[in-house]
């Protein structure tokens, strides 16, 4: 497909950030639709993907994004955790609408709901995780790109670009890749100065999943003090009195009502009745 033309050709440079990030590193496992995208299998049962097909079906891919008039009308999902940081980056770089986390059943077809979407392409970065989508994508005839391993299910997915999706680097990489060959097809950058927007590069690790962050957040949370009480809630609190009696019958708490004396002075004189 990218032969033909030198400039869409797959690059050294692309071919090694492809192999460092074990893009091309399969499952044991493989689906019959996804047999013509193998190189080879290892001897302890792990295939390895041809890396020329994904390339090529990365600028299929990019070619369809592209041919979307507006960009917010391209939907990317994705329930990974790994690809949900590279998700957001391409769905800033690109102008697509994210949809990060757990997708919630009936945006695409429940017209009464909330969060209802009537989008004219669905990209997401498992099909398995994210069948969910797939299936009301399929109610809907809405084409669906999808990053797939050699075991990932074929059904309802369109344009299914070969690649190791379970790695936080591969899955990043390719996200990273996809973005800048639509950026390239709409004019906004070139080959000669790479994946350059508003002068600043953008490098393939941004699109990485951070596990230093995730760490970071782990050892606040161990090393994080009690909750201590402010002086308003322990004013707010009832206080016991421990140091009281206990009493056996709660009959012996209760006192007797005295009668009241009798008035004495001026006021008992003035009031006794006279005369009757």
């Amino acid at each position: 497909m990218s032969s033909s033309l030198s400039v869409f050709a797959l690059s050294n440079d692309d071919a090694a950030k492809l192999i460092f990030c074990e893009t091309h590193n399969g499952n044991t496992n493989v689906n019959f639709q996804n047999e013509q995208y193998i190189f080879a299998r290892r001897n302890d049962g792990s295939h390895v993907i041809n890396i020329g097909k994904t390339w090529e079906k990365l600028l299929l891919a990019a070619r369809a994004i592209a041919a979307v008039e507006n960009p917010a009308d391209v939907i990317v999902v994705s329930a990974r955790p790994y690809a949900q940081r590279a998700l957001l980056k391409f769905a800033a770089h690109t102008g697509a609408t994210p949809i990060f986390g757990r997708f919630t059943p009936g945006q695409f077809t429940n017209q009464i709901q909330k969060n209802y979407k009537e989008p004219r392409l669905l990209i997401v970065s498992d099909p398995l995780i994210d069948h969910q989508a797939v299936n009301e994508a399929s109610y809907v005839n809405l084409p669906v790109i999808s990053f797939v391993n050699t075991d990932s299910p074929m059904r309802f997915i369109d344009i299914g670009i070969p690649g190791n999706n379970k790695g936080a680097k591969s899955i990043g990489l390719l996200w990273w890749l996809l973005a800048r060959e639509v950026l390239l097809l709409r004019g906004k950058i070139s080959r000669q100065t790479g994946f350059v927007l508003e002068d600043k590069v953008i490098m393939p690790d941004l699109y990485f999943y951070r596990e230093e962050q995730e760490k970071a957040e782990e050892e606040v949370k161990e090393t994080a003090p009690a909750y201590e009480k402010t002086e308003i809630a322990a004013a707010a609190e009832p206080k016991l009195n421990l140091d009281a009696p206990v009493l056996a019958d709660w009959a012996e708490a209760t006192t007797e009502l005295e009668t009241p004396a009798a008035p004495v002075g001026e006021w008992a004189a003035a009031s006794a009745p006279q005369g009757w």
